[in-house]
């Protein structure tokens, strides 16, 4: 790769990744409690595919009771909330769904056990207690006769390897696997032509590298930052593309989740914070050649400001890969809608080929977006720490 010592920023890269999992992957745990997931009456995990979404309407649609069946009105709502969110399982095909563990730290030790014990409304007695998904899909402390004990499940924590999780689990291997390979290929060929998926990704790296890092940094600073937005770029890219491929072990919507886009913000918070240099706080405080008057009003609205940025990269990540998946569904859900629970077959088969239609168009600009929000994400987050960075000659040099 010309110009660019590769193997140093991607090993650097791994190292990010890494730092990137840890502070995503606790929190990410911890966030399986953010979709509706009622057990008493949906005992599946909604996946993206049609067959399992067709499945689940089936589910919705009909109620037996004795030798009958009663028919039920579809609910695209439960439907689409339940894809969104996170899980304790893994949809797999038709009914068939993988339990993920149950890690809990309780007062009175650790508990582990398969998430498979707590499905259809089930409870699970452990050795420290009893366990139950409520349903909102948090983990409960209930007594012998399934009722909640909230001073007990205040004082659990949940650290149980969700579906968001181990997608993220999932996603640090793949980058490593992928920019390892690369790396020892730079090795072996020297700075020859890349091969495979690097002559994709090189180019990549290169735009990263000089259209964002070096733009917005500057030529002096840029080289110490380039490989945690490296990381940054390929981390968001590669949960966006996951996301959006609708068969196991994918189809998780970690980005769409606010916890992951909010520890990535922190973490670019902190790292702007700890590089910020004199000039930059000076300018945030009492900025230079204002009248203390106005700076009574200034100050504050730009100390506001530094917490306002990493709030504006969160929303702007979780709001929209959030709404690509629901209006996917949306679309899918309206072959359900117009076939009225299967009594009208005419108004299904009619409506099938516009949702399908619409519903490839908008995948196909999910596509597009993935890889959007992931240069908006690591290019604001270039230009917040050249802000941090930037040096007072820099400026007297560009004016002269």
């Amino acid at each position: 790769m010309k110009g660019l010592p590769s193997l140093m920023i991607l090993r650097k890269a791994l190292i990010s990744a890494a730092f990137a999992l840890f502070g995503t992957l606790v929190p990410g745990a911890l966030a399986a409690q953010d979709h509706a997931h009622d057990h008493a009456e949906a005992h599946d995990t909604v996946a993206v595919d049609s067959a399992h979404v067709m499945a689940v309407s089936h589910e919705q649609g009909t109620e037996e009771h004795g030798h009958g069946e009663v028919k039920k009105e579809f609910k695209a709502g439960e439907l689409i909330m339940e894809h969104i969110g996170d899980s304790h399982d893994w949809h797999l095909w038709g009914h068939t769904h993988l339990p993920l563990p149950v890690i809990l730290k309780t007062p009175g030790g650790w508990e582990f056990f398969s998430s498979g014990h707590l499905m259809h409304g089930e409870k699970y007695t452990g050795n420290h207690g009893t366990y139950a998904l409520n349903h909102k899909n948090k983990m409960t402390v209930v007594d012998a006769h399934g009722n909640l004990d909230e001073t007990a499940t205040a004082a659990i924590t949940d650290l149980s390897i969700t579906k968001n999780a181990a997608t993220l689990i999932m996603c640090v291997i793949l980058m490593c696997v992928v920019f390892i390979g690369m790396a020892k290929g730079y090795k072996r060929r020297g700075v020859s032509a890349p091969k495979g998926v690097a002559s994709f990704l090189e180019p990549v790296i290169l735009f990263v590298r000089d259209d964002i890092a070096k733009n917005s940094i500057g030529e002096k600073h840029y080289m110490r930052f380039t490989p945690y937005l490296l990381t940054l770029f390929f981390f968001i890219w590669f949960l966006n593309l996951i996301g959006l491929i609708p068969i196991f072990p994918f189809g998780a919507n970690v980005t769409g989740n606010i916890v992951t886009p909010l520890v990535l913000a922190t973490i670019t918070f902190l790292i702007v914070a700890a590089v910020a240099n004199k000039h930059f706080w000076m300018h945030i405080i009492a900025m230079p050649g204002i009248p203390w008057p106005v700076l009574i009003i200034l100050t504050p609205i730009e100390i506001m400001g530094i917490f306002i940025r990493p709030f504006t990269l969160l929303i702007r990540l979780f709001a929209n890969m959030m709404a690509g998946h629901i209006v996917l569904l949306v679309f899918f859900c309206l072959i359900f809608i117009f076939s009225n629970n299967g009594e009208s077959l005419i108004g299904g088969y009619a409506t099938s080929p516009f949702a399908l239609a619409f519903t490839i168009f908008i995948n196909c600009l999910e596509l597009l977006v993935a890889a959007l929000q992931a240069y908006v994400f690591t290019l604001l987050t270039a230009i917040y720490i050249g802000t941090a960075v930037h040096e007072p000659h820099h400026a007297h040099a560009e004016h002269h």
